[in-house]
């Protein structure tokens, strides 16, 4: 692959291989250039005419100049009108606010990527607190759900068990081929939802799904099989990550996102080591779970080896912020990892994870059984270990009741509660039940969003434990540094960077989070404390080392603004 040296500013010089600095030339100019400069809308050749409007790369509307229309036979297949961005966007926000069924505004988005991409992330960009609930969860769980029945056009590659021995084949037929960054996912395990089989994008592996409803539905996209298992299902996996290295070379990321728990640990362990992978479930849960924690510790005058740490739930995300947390403690005190292990206690559907159980663990939950008696309730293992900070990550709804969050206030001034199961129906409880039941005494944040709660004249603002906040601004720090492999300290360098964002006014209003309006410099930010520790480390392939790595960060960023063609 070739490369081409780019000075992006006076600070600092970086080898820009393409628009997120490193990967695959930017053969036509277009990543590089200023956004006055003129670029091509490149196809197999120059767009022009109905092929150019039917191309939602290059497509914008009515925006396009007469000078444009005159140049790109478009001229008569548009009204005579010439209306800015600014204006199309205000025109689709207020169509999509007509809508009062959320479903219906995902759908909407939807055909607005499909037919103008820039318009599209450029509203996602400038009202991101309000399409996030509609992208993200909680509507994206339904949009999931029913993926079958609204599907309309193919966004993202489909490897199914039918493609055995040629995925490498499939591969390149995705036509761009400055692939940087791979969101895969078998479906077995949708937020909270279970198996969705071939429902979810960008890449699925489709291997089948043990969901009847699925499996008798008409008009289910996917195989309609059992799911592969054991031998099979490994060696099915392996050729997809061998194919993926071999196609787009060693530094390209592959996150692992929804798999079930037998599956995930398995992976993440297997390729950890030969890939550049991430697990977001496990992962980057951990480190936004993390940062709401440190952020806290500002509000409570403590630190974290002063808590002492209750989860419900022991799968993916449980065990995954239990071992971040730990391994952050252990940092902060010198404290060796089996010892600071022992401040975090879990609760999965047989009740409290203690010694005595451990021959029967699954092996990620063998390092949470701590010398204690049997508990089978919540509630009693509360009562029993009196934490100081409650999190949920089991994926059943109203799990925290009144005699658990009354519990937790009984022994804590500010009880820290997190209910981050998602969506929204499998909340382990919600904001105004955790203000309420505490007399307003709680820190509270969740996985979904809830609206502001009023208690007793003061207005509390939950915060939400979204792993939007992490995984943008990791994998960006990833791909501009040119990591070859993840660590759990770039891991921390995100969590630390995530917390020191949130203001003094944000914890007054009960937020341990930064507001999302500002996601795109919270992102920069993150990027650049991930790249610092990926040098730091010696991991990073992208040298020299840019001097200014916010800067670098923010020049890397896509711009959704309209580009002015020849």
């Amino acid at each position: 692959m070739g490369s081409n040296t780019t000075q992006i500013s006076d600070d600092y010089v970086s080898e820009n291989r393409s628009g997120v600095g490193g990967g695959i030339s930017d053969v036509y100019g277009e990543d590089s250039a200023t956004l006055d400069q003129l670029v091509t809308p490149w196809v197999t050749s120059v767009a022009s005419g109905c092929t150019l409007m039917r191309d939602p790369r290059y497509n914008k509307g009515l925006a396009f100049t007469d000078k444009e229309r005159d140049a790109h036979y478009l001229t008569g297949l548009l009204p005579p009108v010439i209306l800015s961005q600014d204006v199309q966007e205000r025109k689709v926000m207020h169509n999509l606010r007509q809508y009062t069924v959320p479903l219906q505004r995902y759908m909407a988005l939807m055909d607005l990527q499909e037919r103008n991409e820039r318009l599209f992330y450029k509203l996602l960009i400038d009202n991101v607190e309000e399409l996030l609930p509609v992208v993200y969860t909680p509507t994206v769980g339904e949009a999931c759900q029913k993926y079958g029945s609204i599907f309309r056009r193919p966004q993202g590659l489909y490897i199914s068990l039918k493609e055995k021995g040629k995925i490498l084949e499939v591969l390149k037929n995705w036509p761009q081929r400055g692939i940087q960054v791979i969101v895969v996912t078998d479906g077995e395990r949708i937020l909270g939802l279970g198996d969705l089989g071939c429902q979810c994008l960008p890449i699925t592996i489709d291997v089948g799904t043990n969901n009847e409803k699925l499996l008798s539905d008409e008009f289910y996209i996917g195989l309609k099989q059992r799911r592969a298992t054991g031998e099979e299902y490994a060696e099915f996996l392996h050729e997809f990550m061998c194919a993926v290295k071999q196609n787009y070379g060693e530094k390209v990321l592959v996150q692992f996102e929804d798999f079930a728990n037998h599956h995930a640990f398995e992976l993440l362990s297997k390729y950890s080591s030969s890939h550049l992978v991430f697990n977001d479930d496990i992962q980057g849960t951990a480190s936004v779970v993390l940062a709401g924690l440190i952020a806290a510790q500002k509000v409570l005058g403590k630190s974290l080896s002063d808590h002492t740490f209750l989860f419900l739930g022991a799968g993916e995300a449980g065990t995954g912020i239990a071992e971040l947390i730990a391994l952050q403690i252990s940092r902060e005190t010198g404290t060796p990892i089996h010892e600071t292990r022992k401040k975090i206690w879990l609760v999965d559907s047989k009740g409290l994870i203690v010694s005595s159980r451990k021959e029967s663990l699954q092996h990620f939950k063998q390092p949470w059984a701590h010398d204690h008696e049997p508990v089978k309730e919540l509630l009693g293992a509360v009562n029993a270990i009196k934490p100081t900070v409650l999190i949920g990550t089991s994926g059943v709804g109203k799990t925290f009741t009144k005699e658990v969050v009354e519990a937790m206030a009984t022994f804590n001034e500010k009880p820290l509660i997190l209910a981050l199961s998602n969506p929204t129906s499998q909340a382990e409880c919600t904001a105004e039940e955790a203000y309420t039941w505490t007399k307003g005494r709680a820190i509270f944040a969740s996985g979904s969003p809830f609206d502001p709660v009023e208690y007793e004249g003061k207005t509390f603002l939950p915060g939400q434990a979204n792993n939007c906040y992490i995984f943008p601004g990791l994998g960006l720090g990833l791909i501009m540094s040119g990591a070859i492999r993840v660590r759990d300290d770039m891991l921390l360098a995100a969590s630390e960077a995530l917390a020191s964002q949130v203001t003094e006014e944000n914890f007054a209003n009960g937020l341990i989070y930064p507001p999302f309006a500002n996601i795109r410099k919270i992102s920069a930010n993150i990027a650049a404390s991930v790249g610092d520790k990926t040098y730091q480390l010696g991991l990073a392939s992208n040298l020299p080392r840019p001097k200014d790595l916010v800067k670098m960060a923010e020049s890397c960023m896509y711009s959704p603004v309209y580009r002015n063609f020849r």
